[in-house]
Parts: structure tokens; C-alpha cells; sequence
């Protein structure tokens, strides 16, 4: 396994195509929601995959909210059930306290998937909304 963490500018062409590849399968395709997938934020973000065997497993993006709040989305699995969420989730946590020196993380996650954020210590701060016809909910993570 491994866990890369780079910059826009720091990635290949190949690593950003198996990157916008696996976004389009995950949350295009499977999720049959046509939406603007990659957009200008990908410019400023981190972004944070987990191989396997060069295959990239799980993802996530991590960007700044404000001063002292990351903003992580896009997180994602590409096999469920075998744990890359949870290390794609840990990954991208730390780059944000880490890297990115934040005390906080925000994240707008789709409802169903509550308690895998809440496990690693996210807290909900909104209620349901919609977005791209998904149910989703605001949460947030002190990293202090």
C-alpha cells in the first residue's frame, strides 16, 4: 500500500487522469448523478490517494476552507469493505492538521455514510440537505 499526498501542481498527468477516473466511476457512474466533477477547486487542493499494486484504491481531496478550517471532499473508495476508506479518511485528516496546519476540518458528507465520519471523531453541524439530489450533512473534526 501506499499514500501519496500532492499538490495540483505536483501531479503527473497519469496520476490526475486515475484520479478524475475514479471520481467519474464513484460519483458520476455508480451514483447516476450527472454533475460537474472536476471543477476549479482541484487547483488548490491536496490530493490524497491510496494505492495498491499502482491501482488507486481510495481518494479524497483536502483544501482551504478559511484561516483556520481544511475542507476534505471528494472522499471515495473504489472497492468497499476492505478498509482503503478508512485509510484514505486518516490520510487526508492529517494532511489537514499536518501539512496544512488547521485546527479544524469541515466536510459535507452524504448522509448514509454518517457513522464512518463520526468514528474518526466528525460531529454533525447541520441538518439534511440536498445536493445533486443526495441527502447530505454538514460535519465537523477539531484537529486541535
Amino acid at each position: 500500500m501506499e499514500i501519496t499526498v500532492k499538490y495540483f501542481d505536483e501531479l503527473s498527468t497519469l496520476e490526475l487522469f486515475e484520479i478524475y477516473k475514479a471520481r467519474t466511476n464513484v460519483f458520476v457512474v455508480e451514483q447516476n448523478c450527472p454533475y460537474p466533477e472536476v471543477d476549479d477547486i482541484d487547483k488548490r487542493a491536496y490530493h490524497v490517494a491510496v494505492r495498491e499494486c499502482g491501482e488507486i484504491k481510495a481518494y479524497c481531496r483536502v483544501f482551504e476552507k478559511d484561516r483556520e478550517t481544511a475542507h476534505m471532499g471528494r472522499v471515495l473508495s473504489t472497492e468497499r469493505g476492505k478498509g482503503w476508506g478508512a485509510v484514505v479518511l486518516k490520510a487526508g485528516i492529517d494532511t489537514a492538521k499536518t501539512v496544512m496546519k488547521k485546527s479544524r476540518l469541515f466536510i459535507e458528507a452524504q448522509q448514509y455514510a454518517k457513522g464512518f465520519y463520526e468514528r474518526e471523531g466528525f460531529v454533525q453541524i447541520s441538518d439534511m440537505f440536498l445536493e445533486d439530489g443526495i441527502p447530505h450533512i454538514r460535519m465537523m473534526l477539531d484537529l486541535e
